[in-house]
């Protein structure tokens, strides 16, 4: 199925992980994906050569998210290569670890804009081609640890917790323009990180009895972003095979 042919994406963090997944899911189903990263340059080029290759269509965006003028970049540079816009998955996101004592306010204020401030400016700066296209998707990619806690992430639970409350806010803002906005928890994702697992991970159980794949996570963006995800809104959607029963 090609259900996203004709419609126009933007993916930030895409660089890797569930965001390399993202886009990739999302150029099959036949979207034109604008692959957004701030430091993974070659990382965000190899996905854009890799949806070149399955003959799709794809442009790389080196921009700082937490800047309104570089979100407005983003959208301007997609629009202006694509021809619109349809959807918007604010994927981007950083997850340092430190006890709570030992959070300074600028790492707590650089967790929040990466996040939260991110998620919306990147949605602001959107809102008017997603209005045009009529059928306007945002998803926001959330965390288990906003639902479940964890120990030394109070910086990074307090953001996605926040991303939370700002889907909601904007599904019910933005209904009237015909623009869906859902939010997509990922549970225990078998990715590549910096410094190895958090210490959360050993405590969880998950009743499927193995980790997620980037591409679980990018299969419900991909059915959130097309025509049988219009009558979702204002969701949160956990994939976590079982780790968290909300």
């Amino acid at each position: 199925m090609r259900e996203l042919e004709g419609s126009v994406a933007i993916v930030t963090g895409a660089a890797r992980n569930i965001g390399r997944a993202i886009a990739l899911d999302l150029a099959d189903a036949g979207a034109a994906v604008a692959v957004v990263t701030l430091s993974d340059t070659a990382g965000a080029e190899s996905v854009v050569a890799e949806i070149t290759t399955r003959a799709g269509r794809a442009i790389f965006i080196q921009a700082d998210i937490t800047k309104a003028e570089d979100a407005k970049r983003i959208v301007d540079e997609t629009v202006r290569r694509f021809g619109r816009l349809d959807i918007l998955v604010n994927n981007a996101g950083v997850r340092p670890e430190n006890p709570v004592e030992n959070i300074t306010l600028h790492e707590w204020h650089s967790v929040l804009a990466v996040v939260l401030d991110g998620a919306f400016l990147c949605s602001q700066a959107a809102l008017p081609a997603l209005t045009i296209g009529g059928r306007g998707a945002i998803i926001n990619i959330g965390g288990l640890t906003a639902y479940t806690g964890a120990p030394q992430r109070a910086h990074v639970i307090t953001a996605k917790a926040g991303l939370d409350g700002f889907t909601k806010a904007l599904a019910v803002e933005l209904a009237p323009r015909g623009i869906t906005v859902n939010l997509v928890a990922p549970g225990l994702i078998d990715t590549k990180r910096k410094g190895g697992d958090p210490a959360h991970r050993k405590t969880r159980t998950v009743l499927t009895g193995r980790l997620g794949q980037p591409e679980d996570v990018a299969a419900m963006v991909r059915l959130l972003a097309g025509p049988r995800g219009r009558y979702l809104t204002g969701q949160t959607i956990h994939i976590n095979g079982g780790v968290y029963l909300p």
